[in-house]
């Protein structure tokens, strides 16, 4: 586990997002969307598709990416890009969860 020693926002206790669910979170004015997967690891991106808006915490993920729920653009969680062309990227952030609760990093 990296340390959590630099400047990271809690959001919430792991406790509180299921295995295999996502929800969006305002952190510093910022919408984040956070998937736990079926393994209990994490992962988060703006919570904003940049084609029309669309609710990426709604869409289905897998441990790779991530499917808007509005047109199907999927997402890496590797470095955010869009399997798509000429679909712009979506910031992928630094996140873990320590002591029982969510940080993530913008």
């Amino acid at each position: 586990m990296t340390s959590i020693t630099e400047p990271g926002a809690v959001i919430g206790a792991v406790a509180d997002l299921e295995l295999g669910e996502s929800r969006a979170y305002a952190v510093d004015g910022r919408q984040i969307a956070v998937f736990r997967m079926t393994d209990g690891s994490l992962r988060a991106t703006d919570a904003v598709c940049p084609h029309r808006a669309g609710p990426l915490a709604d869409g289905q993920f897998d441990a790779a990416k991530i499917v808007c729920p509005l047109h199907q653009y999927a997402f890496t969680f590797a470095d955010g890009s869009c399997t798509s062309e000429g679909i712009g990227a979506v910031t992928v952030h630094r996140i873990e969860e320590h002591d029982g609760d969510i940080i993530v990093w913008l």
